[in-house]
């Protein structure tokens, strides 16, 4: 069995927020009994105005915990960012969205004929506040969607062929004026075969996203 859990966070910037050049994201997220905690590490560059030559640099931790109920048995489970996307809001917040996927989810086993007709489980989420950054915990974050439900918001990563490698952590990079692809492959230390698996080279222009596998392993 396997569960999406969806993660919201509005972080607001003490400077203007233009543009997003670049953005990474991690995660130390594990799992201990019945709880999914650790937090995810974004990091990335931005503009202050459309017209800036010069991007200023940001990092945030953004804490996440999940209580399951009783009746699943995570002895055997995992879990990973199943998708991440963000937009600008009102020049200065950032909206974070990432999808957690819990896999190899079981159930524990009671014998009692009073428990055939189970309830849903329900799923505590315990996260704290980030200084005075007001990040407010968005209803979403308390519901527990099975996999099979959940109709998926187009992101930079619908298009990623799993069966291919096996990557941890994706950049994000927009293209600007004078970039080329030998540029950013130079950048990111990055092969033209590697960039192809994820993205579609043909005919870049200026604001286009890319996606950066880094960290990743091959068989």
């Amino acid at each position: 069995m396997k569960k999406i859990i969806p993660f919201k966070k509005d972080i607001i910037f003490k400077t203007n927020l233009s543009e997003i050049t670049s953005i990474s994201l991690e995660h130390t997220l594990k799992i201990s009994e019945k709880i999914v905690n650790g937090n995810f590490l974004l990091s990335g560059e931005y503009k202050i105005s459309d017209n800036s030559t010069n991007t200023d640099s940001f990092s945030y931790e953004l804490p996440f915990n999940i209580n399951f109920d009783d009746k699943y048995d995570l002895s055997s489970s995992t879990c990973d960012i199943d998708d991440f996307y963000y937009e600008i809001v009102n020049d200065n917040v950032l909206a974070i969205h990432i999808d957690v996927i819990v896999d190899k989810i079981g159930e524990t086993i009671i014998d009692s004929l009073d428990f055939i007709e189970k309830e849903p489980a329900t799923l505590e989420i315990d996260e704290e506040r980030e200084g005075d950054q007001e990040m407010e915990t968005s209803v979403e974050e308390k519901r527990c969607i099975e996999e099979e439900d959940v109709e998926k918001i187009e992101s930079l990563f619908d298009n990623l062929d799993s069966s291919k490698e096996t990557y941890k952590t994706y950049k994000v990079y927009i293209v600007r004026e004078n970039d080329s692809i030998e540029s950013i492959m130079e950048k990111y230390s990055v092969s033209k075969e590697t960039l192809e698996i994820y993205n579609d080279l043909n005919e870049l222009k200026i604001g286009d996203k890319i996606i950066i596998p880094d960290n990743y392993e091959t068989d």
